[in-house]
């Protein structure tokens, strides 16, 4: 049985913090376009892990990591894994949430490569009879891209009038084994909520019916096709898919979900199944394994996850409500001052993370805190996201470091990006 007792709040004395970096300097990696990567501003990055302590989480920490001539890696922590006492630690494995949409869209990718599923027919061509109604005529590529039109079933489990989100966790989330078909239904029962293609409304359900898809196509169970097209071959020798167990292998670190009461102690949640968010959000993994995914991901075809053309389709990202986000095909876009990033956030009762790299893979951001529930946590963690990229702002910030965003004319688009801090995304509420 999971645990449930409470555990008592973290004081709001100043956490320690731990900064370790490798012994060599060497040169910073260039962009696509040959440009130098900023030196990361580390005490802007730790000053935001600090907010994140002092919001309510337990411990932070950033890992940045430069590829290319060399690796060079940064790692920062504060605070604790536990509100035993144990030091937070990077290495270890946590829940990355909706990070694991990135895992799901690499599967659809390499089976859309092989001819296995079209993205622009509809998506019920390729999932079990029955799972969406006859005249849901939403494609594969719009779901993926949060455009289908798909209720997210998670607001019937989260959002109970009367409830706080602790009761909704021990209630229908902790222990509670759901079949994906089942977390489809839900949302099926809601209608569609607009015409698919006509706006951008995030919804877990979507990568849900990717699994499902990937599941159908494979004749393999989700948890074993992400093992042997990713895990396996990158080596990813601490991530996992093992809903609905709900014990994390190993060492890991603890989550804690935030009472909405805040005058009441934070909860461990790190036990739970996974099954209310399946496909969409239940990859354990660590900082170390992410770099290497996402690394892995960005280099195209010589990464053998993707191609170079599927990645391209990934990338295709278009502008939603949030300023400075952009979605494309399982992957987010967040424009910084110094260029754009691609990666993706995850929330999950008890962990949250930002999890990013550059357009050629050289430097990659994985951001964490052991807390969730707390907004002002959130946005600690994507405001260190800017100077763990783009270094010490200067008196002008031209975007010159990525693949430049300004011509675009997004909505949202407000010049110089640096000025103000990121924005918290639109999956936080989980």
């Amino acid at each position: 049985m999971a645990k449930t007792s409470l555990l008592r709040p973290l004081a709001m004395a100043a956490a320690a913090a731990v900064l370790v970096a490798g012994a060599s300097t060497p040169a910073l990696a260039a962009d696509r376009d040959g440009a130098a990567l900023p030196a990361p501003d580390t005490a802007a990055v730790l000053s935001a892990l600090q907010a994140t302590t002092g919001a309510g989480a337990p411990g932070a920490f950033a890992v940045i990591r430069d590829h290319g001539g060399g690796d060079r890696t940064r790692w920062l922590t504060v605070g604790k894994a536990n509100l035993d006492g144990t030091p937070m630690n990077s290495a270890w494995r946590f829940r990355v949430g909706s990070n694991s949409k990135m895992f799901a869209a690499v599967l659809v990718m390499q089976l859309a490569q092989q001819g296995r599923i079209d993205l622009d027919k509809p998506l019920r061509d390729y999932l079990p009879a029955g799972t969406l109604p006859d005249g849901w005529t939403m494609t594969g590529r719009q779901v993926m891209e949060h455009r289908a039109g798909v209720y997210d079933h998670t607001n019937d489990l989260l959002e109970q009038p009367g409830e706080e989100t602790t009761a909704a966790f021990e209630a229908r989330i902790r222990t509670k084994a759901y079949a994906p078909a089942d977390l489809v239904a839900m949302s099926v029962k809601h209608g569609q909520q607009y015409a698919p293609g006509s706006r951008y409304s995030y919804s877990n359900t979507d990568f849900v019916l990717m699994g499902l898809a990937v599941e159908h196509l494979t004749g393999r169970p989700y948890a074993d096709v992400l093992r042997e097209r990713i895990i396996e071959p990158l080596g990813l020798k601490r991530t996992s898919f093992v809903v609905p167990d709900q014990r994390i292998a190993g060492a890991h670190i603890t989550g804690y979900l935030t009472n909405d009461d805040r005058g009441k102690p934070l909860l461990d949640s790190t036990e739970q199944t996974g099954s209310w968010v399946w496909a969409a959000g239940a990859v354990i993994s660590s900082a170390e394994d992410l770099d290497t995914f996402l690394t892995a991901l960005m280099a195209g075809s010589s990464g053998r996850l993707v191609s170079d053309d599927s990645l391209r389709q990934m990338e295709a990202a278009l502008p939603t409500p949030t300023a400075k986000i952009s979605y494309g095909l399982g992957l987010r876009r967040v424009s910084l001052s110094c260029g754009d990033v691609y990666g993706h956030g995850g929330i999950v009762q008890g962990y949250q993370s930002q999890s990013f790299t550059t357009p050629d893979g050289h430097r990659s951001v994985v951001v964490f805190a052991n807390a969730s529930n707390n907004g002002s946590v959130t946005q600690g963690l994507m405001n260190a996201l800017e100077p763990a990229f783009c270094g010490k702002k200067p008196a002008a910030a031209p975007r010159t470091a990525f693949a430049p965003a300004a011509s675009r004319n997004e909505p949202g688009d407000q010049g110089d990006r640096g000025d103000q801090g990121l924005p918290v995304v639109e999956d936080t509420r989980i």
